[in-house]
Order: structure tokens, then C-alpha cells, then sequence
């Protein structure tokens, strides 16, 4: 029996009942694509980096799944985990933004919307960033810009390339400017990592946009993003406004940008660690 016909009877296995079903779900045990609908069994799914079997649609993965995919096991070490944001500007919209932090570190558990550190990729030396939906959409703030820009320093030191997993909203708004300076900040580093003849690459997954798409997600020696990511600046709609013209259906989509020119190539997640 070939590995695909045993994936493919483990999602065909018998008739359950609705009500264990439903159990099994809540329980985590099994997972729905949320582009085909097709259930999968959790594992199975893992074991294939969230990437649907059926239809191969990536489902979005967190900081601490793109680190576990990525780096050799046992080579990882955490860059600057002791830096945590503050509220520079005591700003407020419907929520105080030092609750909104607060609340947010809560429930996911990170510092803010970025991890950083060095390890290795089948035995070569890498700087690597892995941003994080999770924390406030992966905006960028004054954190997310001095965490990469330290781990880019530091790899820059040791001669390895750099690695960052885009995924954002765009910049943090609640620190203003301070979040704006950050895209400068970051850039400056590439460009002394850069200058010493050193690789980098970042990977565009779902979403990034906004201040991390005008800045270092677009200045890669090589930029891979992930099949149907959405990349761009500002949203559709205020493109279309814009321009005021119809945009096509495929619009800031990994293929429309692969076709002109902004991106070098489109590589499924299952295939990211083997180039």
C-alpha cells in the first residue's frame, strides 16, 4: 500500500456517529481544511505541515511550528527573549494598549509578534525570524523591529545567512512612529549583512502586507513565498479606489506576484526546508 492510499484510508475509515464526530474535533483529533472541507486526522496533517492532503491548501501555522519545521532539532537557541514592548505613547482606542498587550501575551503565550534566533538548516548556519499572526495580526512594533534586527546583526557576525517568515498586518499603529522606524531599522541591518556578501531570504506567507511588505519581506536575495498567500501594501479595496479600475480576481496573490516579477519563486511548505 503506497503512503498516499494509507492517508487516504485513515480520512475514509467508517461511519462515526455526529456526536463523537464532534467530540473528536473539540478534542483535537482531527482537523477541516478551511478550503476544501475535507477532515483529516490531526497527525497525519502535522506530519504534512498543515498542508491540506487533499487540496494542498496551507493552513496557517504559528511562530513555534515554523521554528519546529525549519531548524534541526537540537540547534535551536532563542535571540532576546527578555526585551518586551512597552506603551510609549500611553495610547488608546477601545481598549488601553498596554491591556491590549497584556491580554494578548496572555493568551498566546508570546512576548510579542516575533521569534528570533540562530540554528541550523540541514547543517548550515542560519539567523532566523518567525513572525506570528497570533500577536495582533504580526504587526510590527518596536519589538518585532529590534528583535530582527539584533538577530540579523548577530548572524551577520557569525557568517550565516538570514531567514524571516513573513507574516503582518503592517506596522503597529498604537506606537507610531516608533513602529514606522523600525522598517528603516531593519533595512540598514540587511544592507551591512548584505555588504558582507552574506544570503538572505525572506518567505512571504498569508498574510504580509503594509510596512513589512515595503520594507525587509521585499529585499531578499531570493523571495520565496508560500502558494495563494496574499501579499501587498495597502488593501484591495483602497487599491481599486485608487487606481479606480477593476483589479483582477488573482490580485496580490503569490501567483500574481510570481508572474510579475516581485517575487523569485513560489514553494509549498512541504518543500521549504529541502532547497
Amino acid at each position: 500500500m503506497s503512503l498516499f492510499d494509507w492517508f487516504a484510508n485513515r480520512r475514509k475509515a467508517g461511519p462515526v456517529s455526529q456526536e463523537k464526530h464532534e467530540r473528536e474535533i473539540a478534542d483535537g483529533l482531527w482537523s477541516k481544511c478551511p478550503s476544501c472541507g475535507v477532515m483529516t486526522y490531526a497527525k497525519d496533517l502535522r506530519a504534512n505541515q498543515m498542508v491540506c492532503l487533499d487540496c494542498g491548501h496551507h493552513i496557517r501555522v504559528y511562530s513555534d511550528e515554523r521554528i519546529r519545521q525549519l531548524i534541526d532539532p537540537g540547534t535551536w537557541k532563542p535571540l532576546d527573549v527578555e526585551i518586551y514592548p512597552t506603551d510609549p505613547l500611553g495610547f488608546r482606542d477601545r481598549k488601553a494598549y498596554r491591556d491590549r498587550l497584556r491580554e494578548t501575551q496572555d493568551k498566546t503565550g508570546l512576548i510579542d509578534a516575533v521569534q528570533t534566533g540562530l540554528g541550523q538548516i540541514d547543517g548550515l548556519s542560519v539567523g532566523l525570524g518567525a513572525m506570528d499572526f497570533r500577536f495582533m495580526g504580526g504587526s510590527m512594533g518596536s519589538v518585532v523591529g529590534e528583535k530582527l534586527t539584533r538577530m540579523i546583526e548577530a548572524a551577520t557576525e557569525r557568517r550565516s545567512a538570514v531567514v524571516i517568515i513573513c507574516t503582518s498586518g503592517g506596522a503597529r499603529m498604537q506606537e507610531g512612529m516608533l513602529s514606522l522606524m523600525q522598517m528603516a531599522k531593519i533595512s540598514a541591518a540587511l544592507e551591512r549583512h548584505r555588504q558582507a556578501s552574506l544570503l538572505y531570504v525572506p518567505v512571504l506567507t498569508h498574510p504580509t502586507t503594509g510596512g513589512v511588505t515595503a520594507s525587509f519581506a521585499m529585499l531578499g536575495d531570493i523571495i520565496l513565498a508560500e502558494p495563494k498567500a496574499t501579499i501587498g501594501f495597502a488593501g484591495r479595496r483602497v487599491v481599486e479606489q485608487t487606481l479606480r479600475e477593476k483589479l483582477p480576481d488573482d490580485f496580490q496573490t503569490s501567483e500574481y506576484l510570481l508572474m510579475h516579477g516581485f517575487v523569485d519563486a513560489i514553494v509549498p511548505r512541504t518543500h521549504l526546508k529541502k532547497l
